[in-house]
């Protein structure tokens, strides 16, 4: 990362989420439910995403910033 290389994280830790710098956050569902990008961007702009249950659940913890 400090030689500007990208790091790719699969996670559902909010508290890791919540740093990263941009999100791909993929559902709706999961399994044969899931497989679409429900949203992409800043951590603010998933939570702001009402379709997303990421930013659902990550909202409230930006909130308290």
């Amino acid at each position: 990362v400090d030689q500007g290389n990208t790091v790719l994280v699969i996670e559902h830790n909010l508290d890791v989420i919540k740093t990263a710098d941009w999100i791909v956050d993929l559902g709706p569902e999961g399994g044969k439910g899931g497989g679409t990008v429900v949203v992409e961007g800043t951590p603010e702009q998933v939570a702001e995403t009402p379709e997303s249950y990421t930013g659902q659940f990550l909202a409230p913890l930006l909130d308290r910033r």
